[in-house]
């Protein structure tokens, strides 16, 4: 068995070939650029852990395990787009390098790139697996899309908000587990078991990063706390501090909203305090956790295969930044 350090060192020196052809540099450049970046490669060695809690890892899955990080890295493009991002890990964004237009082709073939991946999954196995990426792929964009129709909308649900979460985000991290698992050959039920601890997983590490975003210690979170609220992002947070605030505190949060005053993130914030949402986003973490880990002791195999699994919740979600 490996450790998840161990994992994403062995992805990392695999991953760090060179994925596209030479020709034409116009479109293949931008998305060398975009990977060389390197990143947690926290999806793709999910995959590789799903397959070693059943079996010695296989060829396919590091096939699997690739397409996934391409996949992932797709979105990332088409993301900084819709977001209109400068930067992602202190370094231009593909579309403000090289143009919008070479950016959207950029992460279109990276995306045909994570089939050709695919394709050398050994025939008994790609049928299973092509179904459940192709809808984990779609449902991605369907949480996208809800992302973005949520931004228009004056109140949005805490069940709305977090089915968006689950396809946006949870998804893909129960998928790439369960990937691995069908090419460790686990059962129906395993596979299951697997995908739920992924998606509960998914997310309390949501709930996290919204907690962190707010309450965060800004040394160790790397970076100012509040952007969420600056930018008037529903989060776990606002969403419940809504359901929960008198009128007073409605319209405070409505105007503070509205007219972003410099002191708006310590009032929003003073807010959330007297609503008790820091403490339930606590506990609402806690909550999906413990589910993942229920499912994740469920999984019919011996304790010990599932001691890396175990470390990689801990290591999500009880960080501080």
């Amino acid at each position: 068995m490996h450790t998840f350090k161990e994992l994403v060192a062995g992805f990392g020196e695999r991953f760090g070939v060179r994925h596209f052809p030479e020709t034409p540099a116009s479109l293949y450049e931008p998305g060398e650029y975009f990977l060389s970046w390197g990143g947690k490669r926290i999806r793709p060695v999910m995959c590789l852990m799903g397959n070693e809690l059943f079996a010695e890892i296989s060829k396919d899955t590091w096939h699997v395990a690739t397409a996934v990080e391409l996949f992932h890295n797709f979105t990332l493009i088409h993301d900084d787009i819709m977001d209109q991002a400068p930067l992602r890990r202190g370094m231009e964004t593909v579309h403000v390098k090289y143009g919008v237009n070479t950016a959207l082709l950029t992460g279109d073939v990276m995306m045909i790139r994570a089939y050709e991946y695919l394709n050398l999954v050994t025939p008994q196995y790609l049928p299973r697996i092509l179904e459940l990426f192709n809808r984990t792929a779609r449902e991605v964009c369907e949480g996208q899309q809800l992302d973005i129709d949520f931004e228009k909308m004056p109140d949005v649900s805490l069940d709305a908000y977090i089915h968006m979460i689950s396809l946006k985000t949870s998804v893909l991290l129960a998928a790439t587990l369960e990937m691995g698992a069908i090419l460790g050959g686990a059962s129906e039920g395993n596979c299951r078991h697997i995908y739920e601890f992924g998606k509960n997983l998914g997310i309390a590490f949501q709930v996290q990063d919204d907690y962190l975003d707010a309450f965060g210690d800004p040394e160790k979170f790397g970076k100012e706390v509040g952007g969420d609220i600056r930018q008037n992002k529903k989060t776990f947070l606002l969403i419940r501090a809504q359901e929960l605030a008198n009128a007073e505190q409605k319209k405070t949060l409505e105007t503070l909203m509205q007219q972003n005053p410099a002191d708006k993130v310590e009032k929003v914030l003073d807010i959330f305090r007297q609503c008790g949402v820091d403490a339930w986003a606590v506990q609402l973490k806690e909550k999906y956790l413990q589910t993942a880990l229920k499912h994740l002791e469920d999984i019919a195999v011996v304790s010990s295969r599932k001691k890396p699994l175990e470390e990689l919740a801990s290591f999500l979600i009880q960080r501080e930044y």
